[in-house]
């Protein structure tokens, strides 16, 4: 049997599960937000603030951004090992994207954390 080593699952199925729940996340915290901006009536920096400093905002925050994580990183990892055919090329682009979503998440989790 043939194991993948570049997947983030242990199997395509996995992988569509991962991306389909990552999704489900990504969808549900940009409804809230939309429901956020529409339900406020004046959005201002307290507001802002007091929605961040809660635990429970942190806490959704900061899976949607793993969520992210793992959404991008296998959509990176199937694109570019469908579209990308050299090795040290796919490679290359595959460890640039991933450093950057990693990047995001860190900062991510830095300025969350930071409120």
């Amino acid at each position: 049997m043939v194991s993948n080593v570049a997947t983030v699952g242990r199997s395509g199925v996995h992988d569509f599960i991962l991306i389909r729940a990552s999704a489900l996340f990504l969808a549900a915290y940009v409804l809230f937000f939309a429901g956020y901006f529409v339900f406020t009536p004046e959005v201002t920096y307290e507001s802002w603030k007091s929605l961040f400093s809660s635990l429970s905002m942190k806490v959704f925050t900061l899976v949607s951004l793993f969520g992210l994580l793992i959404h991008g990183w296998i959509g990176v990892w199937q694109v570019l090992s469908d579209y990308v055919k050299p090795t040290f090329l796919r490679g290359s682009l595959q460890f640039i994207l991933s450093v950057t979503l990693l990047t995001y998440f860190v900062a991510g989790f830095l300025i969350v954390w930071g409120v």
